[in-house]
């Protein structure tokens, strides 16, 4: 897989939960079996589909970015952002925040955190196409 397919990828899963975050954050926390309280729950689960938006944008439009030191500190958030989303989410599924659709987010996370942080830390050679004779 390419980097360019895993930031589409990664785009595409935060604009689809960031909209629903947005505008059915208690709904979408049912679906993996959380619940949210009126207020300070909602508040919450709206400031992170912020986060998942702008998240979205930035995938979006670094998709085609050349190797430079700018990509390397996008994929290096991108890797932490999804490392440190895994262990939190394993947290919370653990304790009974979410029910057993709490490991699907686990798997997301886990997965999108492994294909970053094999472009951060496996830097893999770049595609040479052949030169036409």
């Amino acid at each position: 897989m390419s980097l360019k397919t895993l930031m589409i990828i990664k785009s595409v899963v935060c604009l689809a939960f960031g909209i629903l975050l947005l505008a059915a954050p208690s709904f979408g926390y049912s679906i993996f079996g959380g619940s949210l309280s009126e207020g300070v729950g909602i508040f919450a689960a709206r400031q992170y589909s912020s986060a998942l938006i702008g998240t979205m944008l930035l995938t979006w439009f670094a998709r085609n970015v050349a190797e430079s030191p700018a990509r390397n500190a996008i994929i290096l958030y991108l890797f932490v952002y999804d490392a440190l989303g895994a262990v939190i989410t394993v947290i919370a599924t653990l304790s009974g925040v979410f029910g057993l659709m709490g490991w699907s987010i686990v798997a997301l996370y886990g997965l999108l955190a492994f294909g970053f942080g094999y472009f951060l830390f496996a830097k893999p050679a770049p595609v040479v196409q052949p030169a036409k004779a």
